[in-house]
């Protein structure tokens, strides 16, 4: 099928592959939207309390892109697609996402995302930063790593669910950001995750919603597997490695579900949203995509020799400095530091086209 696919997207011109790109890109992040609306609406359905759905759902299905991206990069021999893929989107998400929603209006961070979360997204992309290093791994991310990475993430949801139903009763009026003074006003763990739900209860039946949900991943499997070939044959056309392309085209297409998250939650007064879906989705891209692309291939992932020029550096410095940002005592990420989160990423961009 892939194959097909391929010798198909080859007979397109330029133009054509760009649209075509273009397009699967929007296809890719709307599945995931998709799928992320249906999977809260099925546990709401089904009993689910929201606070663990937003912990652990709303994280792993705007993630989902990445992994598809990634997994079926690995598994058709393109390795620096799928490594680029997880840390361009960590980039992405931390350094353009963040400094966009900073931008856009007030983003307060959760002591408790700092203090827990916020740890544990620095160290995971360390920990990728280590494994990375050709004395460790010789230039390559062994299947075994993959396996180590799936098995740091099943702990980190089972902790995430514990963490939720420990702070789930003393905590909802201490994180509560109100638009106004009233205190009848929906909290941010109460109205992040059902506010496109509660603007229309539907009725729609638990077979339809679980078609929806099927649908939702279909989509995402679906264009990624056009999406990977046609990012190939551009990259080999216009003369740029495909681990560039990969960190800055796919990697920002694949994050549109966090910015779109970000951009909804900064303008509905959810900023505290924004900043703990964009830590989840960095935990989720070192744990979930990179460790599925590493298990599901017998010779693991080779690591670019430019990744550690520009990639690794600048994720590991993204994610510090974005560490640094929030433990402030102003309890927020201020326009200021969303300048900073910006420009690095935009320097990043640059370096990428003409340094590396």
């Amino acid at each position: 099928m892939e194959a097909l696919i391929h010798n198909y997207l080859v007979s397109f011109p330029t133009l054509a592959l760009l649209i075509t790109i273009a397009i699967m890109l929007y296809i890719l992040s709307k599945g995931a939207d998709i799928l992320v609306d249906e999977a809260v609406k099925l546990s709401l359905q089904l009993g689910v309390p929201k606070v663990i759905i937003g912990a652990t759902i709303v994280s792993l299905g705007t993630t989902l892109p990445e992994a598809a991206v990634s997994v079926l990069a690995a598994i058709n021999g393109n390795p620096d697609l799928a490594l680029g893929n997880a840390v361009g989107s960590i980039i992405a998400d931390t350094g353009l996402i963040i400094g966009v929603a900073a931008l856009l209006g007030s983003l307060p961070v959760s002591k408790m995302i700092v203090n827990r979360q916020g740890r544990i997204q620095v160290w995971a992309g360390i920990l990728l930063a280590l494994v990375s290093l050709p004395l460790v791994s010789g230039s390559n991310i062994p299947q075994w790593i993959g396996w180590v990475f799936i098995v740091l993430l099943i702990l980190y949801i089972y902790s995430s669910i514990k963490w939720t139903q420990k702070t789930d009763t003393g905590q909802t009026a201490a994180t509560s950001i109100s638009r106004g003074s009233n205190a009848n006003q929906p909290t941010p763990a109460q109205s992040d995750v059902s506010v496109e739900i509660t603007i229309s209860e539907d009725s729609d039946s638990l077979v339809l919603r679980i078609f929806k949900l099927f649908a939702g991943i279909f989509l995402v499997i679906g264009s990624s597997k056009v999406l990977i070939p046609a990012v190939e044959i551009t990259a080999i056309r216009i003369g740029i490695p495909e681990s560039i392309i990969a960190a800055t085209l796919v990697a920002f297409g694949t994050s549109l579900p966090e910015l779109m998250t970000a951009i909804t939650a900064v303008r509905k007064g959810h900023g505290e949203l924004a900043v703990g879906n964009i830590v989840g989705a960095d935990i989720l891209n070192v744990l979930f995509v990179v460790g599925s692309a590493a298990s599901v291939t017998a010779g693991g992932l080779n690591v670019p020799a430019n990744f550690y020029r520009l990639q690794i550096p600048t994720m590991v410095i993204i994610l510090v400095t974005f560490r640094l940002f929030s433990r402030g005592r102003n309890e927020e990420i201020t326009k200021k530091e969303g300048i900073v989160l910006f420009l690095l990423y935009v320097i990043y961009l640059i370096l990428n086209y003409t340094w590396v």
